[in-house]
């Protein structure tokens, strides 16, 4: 059963693999670009394992940034975490030794699989979850590592590189809608995302819109697990 399993988790992160592989060897890339070596990448990636906020994170290190606005801006980048981080309390809860790795490798794709992935006891859920996000953080590692690789090897214009984080999430939120027949959470989302954004503006949206959504999502929790 366990080998079922785990060949389950590597086919079901096949996609993430396309995506973490591109999206990390353009974070190596400039993060070499900014005078920042194949070890930076390797450890940041390990250690971090954060995704935009460490594309973020490299204009903090080149600027050197000071420690409080190196946490408020990881606060306001990775608030999401919060959110996914109380959804996902029951469904590792017995997990064990693996939890606190599991806990740490919760990202936005990692999320997209365990949350949905139903198995008929929790060792093999956990045992899933956990394959899950180990191949994903290698995924990313490595394409990180060789992002820094290429980066000195082969010079090119690195300018809108970053942008693939963004591609992603898009990606990400486009699969999600195809693969859903209720779309009111994220309609909700979206709706509460632009509203603050009008209000507080592309620096600081991103906290008030988490709130946001939550609120709304409490309120309509009811409705929404109806329709589903």
């Amino acid at each position: 059963m366990k080998g079922k399993i785990l060949k389950r988790a590597f086919i079901d992160t096949l996609p993430v693999l396309s995506g973490y592989m591109v999206l990390g060897i353009g974070f190596g890339i400039v993060l070499e670009r900014n005078g920042y070596g194949v070890m930076w990448a390797f450890l940041m990636s390990l250690l971090i394992y954060a995704g935009s906020m460490q594309y973020a994170g490299i204009e903090l290190l080149a600027g050197a940034a000071s420690l409080p606005a190196v946490a408020l801006t990881t606060l306001m980048v990775n608030a999401r975490h919060l959110f996914y981080g109380i959804s996902m309390i029951d469904k590792y809860k017995g997990a064990g030794a693996k939890k606190p790795y599991m806990i740490f490798a919760l990202t936005d794709e990692t999320y997209s699989l365990v949350c949905y992935t139903k198995y008929e006891t929790e060792k093999e859920r956990h045992f899933y979850s956990f394959w899950v996000s180990l191949f994903d953080q290698c995924y990313w590692v490595t394409g990180s590592v060789l992002g820094s690789v290429i980066g000195s090897a082969l010079p090119f214009d690195t300018a809108g590189i970053e942008f693939s984080m963004t591609a992603l999430f898009v990606t990400v939120f486009v699969e999600q809608w195809i693969s859903t027949k209720n779309h009111i959470s994220a309609v909700c989302g979206l709706l509460a995302s632009v509203v603050c954004l009008a209000i507080f503006g592309k620096d600081s949206f991103l906290i008030p819109s988490m709130i946001a959504i939550l609120v709304i999502l409490t309120l309509i929790r009811k409705k929404v697990a109806c329709d589903e």
